[in-house]
């Protein structure tokens, strides 16, 4: 009997996999904290053997160099992949033994990269699951634009054909195991839903459902802004990344944090949005650790620029730098444990900003025509409907374009209360005066504000 256990790093939207037998065992697209994959992989009692990448990855720092090291593993990497370090080069039809009666098929599946590769998972010579990586995903496929934009078009007509070569060849009933469409940003569209197989994405998949031209039309329509970090993901997996590195940062004091501010360095707050407006240290930024922080920190912060963590607990700064290292952000520069009590200078005070929900948003337009309305949505959640007159300056994009942001009193909303969160503390750490909108974006209408669908129904 085989056995595939998930191992999901959630705030990425991505899923890794343990498959084997009794005795050894294959993991799929490790994550760089390779400490869950050994411990899972001692909790079922084998001895992982190979370790196989579907790609490149574009969306995170892989484990699997380091997890091969250690484990004396082989290392499966695609064959057209360029990478700089030694490793078992995977081509199309290859076959890895897992464990007795097991093994793993290559199949070539271009189009989320040129060299992607899926493998599928034969019991006694039959195709029980398919690790698809960002090749056929749960209701989607994964996205073609993240290597050039010149082979945009091209790869997304080979996911339609590698998404069908993959259904001819498998079963129905054959478990679909795809690495992204949980969440990722590496996904065309969001994800259909926690598990499928292959008969489920035959019915229903628009790869396979809808003729090339259709499917290659509708996804290229439908891709969303790309997070600025991914730019250095694929080049640190091809030349092999550093060994992790978890051990606790050096702890700072009031002063230092103070310092590191001045220099223009990022101090980052991990509290709850809640608490953070409640007091924090002047000139901090607030990425929630419940958040999705390593997407939105790593995709707003200057590539490289230090970074100093303020948390509530040893936990949370424990969890925020798990994350953050999944992303390539390693080793704070300090951190810091506690309340802005400890984190303040002596002679300063915290500062602090105003939450308020959609329909006090209405109150306040009526009565005072400073208001400023700032959607730190994205452009795809913003084109279904949006508060007519208000400034759109994505979440990711508002620290470069501070300039934008109109006189007055900001109030910045997002769909749900997080991003906004986010955006009030980057105007507040500039010295706007914010009030952070923590609500649902469906209360905008309820509370009498005027929301439009149409361009020429209200200003962008």
């Amino acid at each position: 009997m085989f056995f595939v256990d998930v191992l999901e790093t959630r705030s990425l939207g991505n899923r890794s996999y343990l498959a084997g037998g009794p005795h050894t065992a294959v993991v799929v697209d490790p994550p760089r904290d390779i400490d869950r994959v050994i411990a899972a992989a001692a909790r079922r009692g084998v001895r992982i053997t190979a370790v196989a990448e579907t790609h490149v990855h574009n969306d995170y720092i892989t484990g699997g160099l380091e997890l091969a090291r250690l484990t004396g593993a082989r290392y499966l990497v695609p064959a057209g992949a360029e990478v700089a370090y030694a490793r078992v080069a995977v081509a199309d039809g290859d076959v890895e033994p897992v464990d007795a009666g097991l093994e793993l098929r290559a199949v070539a599946t271009p189009g989320h990269t040129p060299h992607h590769t899926s493998y599928v998972l034969q019991e006694a010579g039959r195709a029980v699951a398919a690790f698809t990586g960002g090749s056929l995903l749960i209701g989607t496929v994964g996205r073609p634009d993240l290597v050039e934009p010149r082979l945009t078009e091209e790869l997304a007509r080979a996911q339609h054909a590698s998404a069908h070569r993959l259904a001819d060849q498998l079963e129905d009933g054959v478990s679909l195991l795809p690495t992204h469409g949980f969440g990722s940003f590496c996904s065309a569209t969001s994800s259909g839903g926690e598990q499928s197989t292959v008969g489920a994405e035959r019915a229903a998949n628009p790869a396979l459902v809808q003729d090339v031209e259709t499917f290659v039309r509708e996804l290229l329509s439908g891709l969303d802004d790309v997070p600025a970090y991914y730019a250095h993901m694929a080049p640190v997996n091809s030349e092999g990344p550093a060994t992790l590195d978890l051990t606790e940062p050096r702890r700072a004091d009031a002063d230092e944090i103070s310092r590191r501010l001045a220099a223009g360095e990022w101090v980052v707050d991990l509290r709850s949005r809640v608490a953070f407006a409640a007091g924090h240290v002047a000139g901090s930024v607030n990425f929630e650790v419940d958040g999705q922080l390593a997407t939105y920190l790593a995709w707003l912060i200057p590539w490289g620029r230090p970074v100093t963590l303020l948390a509530h607990s040893a936990d949370d700064l424990a969890r925020a730098q798990r994350e953050l290292a999944r992303v390539g952000i390693d080793r704070p520069a300090a951190a810091a444990v506690g309340s802005p009590a400890d984190w303040v200078a002596q002679g300063e005070r915290p500062a602090s900003l105003r939450r308020a929900t959609f329909a006090e948003l209405a109150t306040a337009r009526r009565d005072d025509a400073d208001v400023v309305v700032v959607d730190v949505r994205r452009d795809a959640e913003r084109a279904q409907g949006w508060v007519r007159g208000s400034v759109h300056l994505p979440v990711h994009e508002i620290h470069r374009r501070l300039d934008e942001v109109p006189p007055g009193t900001v109030w910045v909303h997002c769909a749900g209360g997080m991003r906004a969160g986010i955006a009030a503390s980057v105007l507040d750490a500039a010295g706007r005066e914010v009030v952070a909108v923590d609500d649902g974006f469906a209360a905008a209408a309820a509370a009498g504000l005027p929301v439009v669908t149409s361009p020429d129904a209200g200003a962008a």
